[in-house]
Order: structure tokens, then C-alpha cells, then sequence
């Protein structure tokens, strides 16, 4: 009898492609799947999956690991969450183009718009590169456990070639445009799979700056739109608050003519613009009857700060009382805040002027929920820090006090930034229906003090196609499709997101039942030891990346088969042909 690397027996296939679940075996050998149905080969592995589901490995199209694949061969949280492809580069931030004299300048960048610490990306980065390729080539030369995808990040470009002038958001001359022209088609070339900019206020660097994107001139964009066109390869991804949104979104359809590549922006539902969305859908709809490739990445939950005294930012960071202690070890902290007299001292103080934002959430306490375990991101209002404490008369803020500081200091309160206006996600349903939109944001590797989204491939089968009580759950063909061959498809990789005989070797099986989501916390595993948002799941019982077992049960089996993936793949019946 033939013998193949692994065969999955008997699993409920949920292949990609939208079908219907169906059991079937799968063969893997040499990095591919070889059979799928009634396998008779011998596997050297069998995998017995039955009465678990068997689904393609997930494609995430937004993350950014642009430092930690430098320096760490195990790409997590996503890995651990099923992923085993990711696209990193968003959001037009990155490391390279550089200068060595502009390292701290896109440091601060990244720390500011991403909230990766700048400690430890100032330890952790070699900076063994100058160009694009050259970056690439860094990362190729360490192994990891799921595939990498890279873009060229705008902000890095302008300032490499415009230096201090660029950071400061000065107009490039013509010079400049063409040069950032020809590098961008250089690294499409050398096989960045697209080019990623920014172009909200939102964003700023860690010096509170605008970034070196915001208002780029609609030359410049149009001269990389069609260094992209030249290269016949490559995808645009673009952030905007979309405040002047003729303007703005009749520039993302000029780039799609110009250039004849596939564009994504960014959506989600801001309270401070609730109906915006509607708008841009409206116009999405608008350019798809036009046959323009434009698509939006939204996100199957709210996107949430995680509050809590290990993280950025909580309700009492600019009490007066605990700016004094703020400095501490979490554990010395917390030896002072289990005193009844601290306790009562900072609760009745008033926070400090000058910081907005943070006093801001801090006091609305309609949208602060104890995230719970499981994570509850779906919180009904009646749940709210704010009806606790009408119910029981309490101060809204002694049970906040209570919650942060439970557990040793670890608990977290949930706080839905976008995406909750209406206090459910009916909304975020409607976007996820659409034809015109992609499952993404979950921004892996990035916002490590207070966001963990990473979560959002496990939540959306969790959620969505099993535990919503809140209003209609999704079909579990449709959100596997959605968060694999259509998300491979969309950056051009062609080769995988499919269970079928041909496609790549990405696959996970899972036990749906027993599949949930564990509460995040915080861990201190970068470099320069700085903390990071980390969240599991049970329920995986294996992933395979490139015909290997990654990950059994939740726990590494030391394989690394990730590699750097240069530009776009063909899929399997092109790849024959060649």
C-alpha cells in the first residue's frame, strides 16, 4: 500500500470553497494535499478527526509582525489561533526602506501607531537591511512556524527618501514621487506583495506626530499606483478616516484604474461617525458595478481596549494618587491598592487635565464591561459598568476598582471602541454579508498594551456559527470560506485557503464543541522583556502548516515550515500548467 506523510481520517470537511460539510479523508505528502474523499494510502502520520471539523489553515491579511519575524520563529498569537498565513506591512508602517539615520524615526512610528513598545523593537531589531529585498532576505534566513507575508509600508518610503523633510509631511518634489516610484516597483519585485499606506488622524507616532503619510498628494499616490501597474502584481491597502470622503474615495478608485490592481480600506462603525459606513458601503457597492476591485476589511466583533494595570490604559491612569504608584512592579502596586484607605482616597479624586481621550473613556462607563471568562465581546447594556451601578447603588467606580484589581492585579475590563454603537453587532453582520467586503483587522503583533483581536479567526467560529444568542449566527462554510480562500485570493495567493488535491498543505482540525476562547493576559516575552497582550484557545487540536504538525492540542511541536511567500502564487491547476 501507498504510503503519504499524513492522513486525516473521517473528519467533517469544511473545505473552503463553501460547500457543504462532508466527511472525508485527507492525504498529505510533501507539503501538499494529494487526495481528498476515501483515502486508501497509508499515512506515516493518521490523524483520527472523527467527529471534528477539517478546515483550510486561515489567511490573515492584516497583522503586523513586521519586527517580531526578525527576531522570533514562532509567529504568536496567530499561530496558536489557527492561522498559519499571515500579511504583515499594514497600515503603511514598517522597517524598511531605512537609513541607519532614520531607525529611531520609524521606531517611534511604529510605537506610536501600533503601540509595539519601542524597547523592545530598539533591542530586538538587527537592522540588517537598508533596501526592501534586503529586509526580505532578513527575514527568509530565520525559520518560522507559518507563512509570512510582507507590503511596502508608505511611512518607511517617504522618510527613506525624503528623510526628515518627509517625516514632517512636506510635499515631495517630482524627484522624489519618481524615486518612490521606482522603489516601490523594486520591492514588488524582489516580492512584496503590495503597498500599504495610512491616512488618519488617528495614527501618530509615539511623539504624538502625525505620521509622514497623512495628506500625501494625489500625485504621489497615483506614481506608486502605477509602479504597481508596471510590475503587473501587487495589492494596495489603505487606512483613511475618509473625513473628505469625495475626495477620498474617488482617489482609491482613480489608484484601482491606474493601476488595475486590488485595493482594501479599512471599515469599521466609529460612534463618533455612526452612519459612515453605511456611506462607504454605499460607494463600495457603487465601484463593484463598475467591475473596480476595491474591497473593505472589516472586523466580526468590536474592536475593544482591553483595560486593565498591566496595559496601557485603564480608568485611574491619571488619578493623581495612582500616577504616584504607576511606576511600581504590579505586585507592589497592588500591595497598596488592597488598603481600604487608598482605595477610597483614589476613587473620590478627580483625574488630571490634559489627557482627553483617557479621561474621556475613563468616565463612560455605558461602554466598560468585565470582559469575563469566557471573553464575553458580544456584552449586552444592562452588563455595563454604568447599569451595575445603577442596579446596586454602588459607585461605578468601586467596581471598576474591584475588577482591575482582581486576581492579583490581572483582571481586565472590556471596553468596544468601534463596531458597538448600537450595543450589539447587527451592524458588523451587515458588513460581514456583504459581497464587497474581507474578514481582517485583526492587527496580529500590534497594539500589544491594549488590543488582543488576534483572537477574531477562533472567535468568529465560536461566536458566530455556534454561541450568538443576540441576534442570527453565520453559516459555518461561509465563515470559513470568508477567512481563507477568500482572503488568499485577495492578495493574490491562489495556491492555498482550499482543501482540495493541489493546494497547499495548511490545514487545521478542530474540535467545534469543544472550542473556546481563553481570557487574555499579559506576558513579558518580548525583548528588552516588555509585555504583550497574549490570548489561547482550546479546541485545535492540530494545525499542519506545509504538510507539518505546527501545533497538538495548543502546545508547539518545534516544526518550523513557514517561509517568507514572494509575491503572488498561482493556483494549483496554473502551477501544473507551467
Amino acid at each position: 500500500m501507498a504510503e503519504v506523510d499524513i492522513v486525516i481520517r473521517g473528519g467533517m470537511l469544511v473545505d473552503g470553497t463553501g460547500s457543504a460539510p462532508r466527511e472525508a479523508d485527507v492525504a498529505i505528502d510533501k507539503g501538499r494535499i494529494v487526495e481528498v474523499g476515501k483515502v486508501a494510502a497509508k499515512g506515516r502520520e493518521e490523524i483520527d478527526a472523527k467527529g471534528l471539523l477539517v478546515t483550510p489553515g486561515w489567511v490573515d491579511i492584516h497583522t503586523h509582525y513586521d519586527g517580531q519575524v526578525t527576531w522570533e520563529s514562532r509567529v504568536t498569537p496567530s499561530s496558536i489561533h489557527g492561522s498559519t498565513t499571515v500579511v504583515m506591512g499594514n497600515c503603511g508602517v514598517g522597517f524598511a526602506p531605512v537609513r541607519s539615520s532614520d531607525h529611531d524615526t520609524l521606531i517611534r512610528l511604529m510605537e506610536g501607531v501600533e503601540d509595539i513598545p519601542g524597547a523592545a523593537l530598539h533591542e530586538g531589531l538587527s537592522w540588517q537591511w537598508e533596501s526592501f529585498a534586503e529586509y526580505m532576505d532578513a527575514i527568509e534566513k530565520l525559520p518560522h512556524d507559518i507563512d509570512i507575508v510582507t507590503q511596502v509600508p508608505h511611512g518607511a518610503l517617504r522618510v527613506y527618501v525624503m528623510g526628515e523633510r518627509g517625516a514632517k509631511r512636506e510635499p515631495a518634489t517630482a524627484d522624489e514621487i519618481a524615486e518612490m516610484k521606482r522603489l516601490t516597483r523594486e520591492a514588488i519585485d524582489a516580492g512584496a506583495i503590495g503597498f500599504s499606506t495610512t491616512r488618519t488622524m488617528v495614527h501618530r507616532t509615539a511623539d504624538g506626530d502625525l505620521t509622514p503619510t497623512l495628506g500625501a498628494a494625489d500625485a504621489e499616490m497615483v506614481a506608486i499606483a502605477e509602479a504597481l501597474r508596471d510590475a503587473g502584481t501587487g495589492v494596495l491597502q489603505w487606512v483613511s478616516d475618509f473625513r473628505e470622503i469625495d475626495h477620498e474615495f474617488g482617489l482609491i478608485e482613480e489608484l484601482t484604474r491606474v493601476s488595475g490592481r486590488p485595493l482594501s480600506f479599512s471599515m469599521v462603525q466609529a460612534d463618533v461617525m455612526p452612519d459612515q459606513w453605511r456611506e462607504l458601503m454605499r460607494r463600495l457597492d457603487g465601484a463593484a458595478s463598475q467591475g473596480l476591485p476595491i474591497k473593505a476589511q472589516v472586523q466580526g466583533r468590536p474592536v475593544g481596549l482591553m483595560l486593565g494595570l498591566q496595559g496601557s490604559v485603564h480608568p485611574f491612569v491619571t488619578r493623581p494618587s495612582y500616577q504616584a504608584i504607576a511606576h511600581l512592579p504590579l505586585a507592589e502596586r497592588m500591595a497598596v491598592m488592597r488598603d481600604p484607605a487608598f482605595r477610597a482616597k483614589l476613587i473620590a479624586e478627580a483625574p488630571e487635565a490634559g489627557h482627553p481621550f483617557v479621561n474621556s473613556l475613563a468616565g463612560a462607563y455605558h461602554k466598560m464591561f468585565d470582559l469575563g471568562d469566557p471573553p464575553n465581546y458580544e456584552p449586552a447594556p444592562e452588563e455595563s459598568i454604568a447599569a451595575r451601578a445603577k442596579a446596586t447603588g454602588e459607585n461605578p467606580d468601586a467596581i471598576v476598582y474591584d475588577i482591575l484589581t482582581a486576581n492579583g492585579g490581572t483582571g481586565f475590563l472590556f471596553f468596544p471602541l468601534h463596531n458597538y454603537t448600537d450595543f450589539n453587532l447587527d451592524n458588523t453582520l451587515t458588513m460581514m454579508r456583504n459581497p464587497n467586503t474581507l474578514f481582517g483587522l485583526s492587527d496580529g503583533g500590534a497594539h500589544v498594551g491594549a488590543i488582543c483581536d488576534v483572537s477574531v479567526p477562533t472567535y468568529m467560529l465560536t461566536h458566530w456559527c455556534r454561541d450568538r444568542t443576540r441576534g442570527e449566527r453565520l453559516d459555518l462554510p461561509f465563515v470559513v470560506k470568508s477567512q481563507t480562500k477568500d482572503t488568499a485570493e485577495a492578495i493574490g495567493l491562489r495556491d492555498r485557503g482550499v482543501v482540495a488535491p493541489g493546494y497547499k498543505a495548511d490545514v487545521n482540525v478542530i474540535d467545534f464543541e469543544r472550542l473556546r476562547l481563553k481570557p487574555p493576559h499579559m506576558v513579558y516575552d518580548l525583548p528588552s522583556g516588555a509585555r504583550r497582550l497574549m490570548q489561547e484557545a482550546e479546541g485545535y487540536v492540530v494545525t499542519i502548516a506545509s504538510g507539518q504538525v505546527i501545533y497538538r492540542d495548543g502546545e508547539a511541536t518545534g516544526a518550523l515550515p513557514g517561509r517568507l511567500v514572494r509575491g503572488e502564487q498561482p493556483a494549483p491547476a496554473l502551477r501544473a500548467a507551467e
